[in-house]
């Protein structure tokens, strides 16, 4: 079965996954941020008022549905 998520270029271990926001005005904002789904990479970009963010610290919380479904 082929990968339906791109696979992370920093650690070539984990999938860049999307996570999706809520705008300030509560309008869903899809595939703001993509996150490495490897717990010691967790390589991430981010789009912040047009701005694009480079590997800020995340919480790993939003990752966890995501790998308790891949086991």
């Amino acid at each position: 079965m082929e990968n339906a998520f791109p696979r992370c270029r920093k650690c070539s271990e984990g999938d860049l996954v999307p996570l999706s926001d809520f705008g300030s005005q509560g309008a869903s904002i899809e595939y703001k941020a993509w996150v490495c789904t490897n717990p010691s990479c967790l390589y991430n970009i981010k789009i912040r008022n047009g701005d694009i963010i480079i590997n800020e610290p995340i919480s790993d919380g939003s990752l966890h549905s995501y790998r308790s479904g891949r086991q």
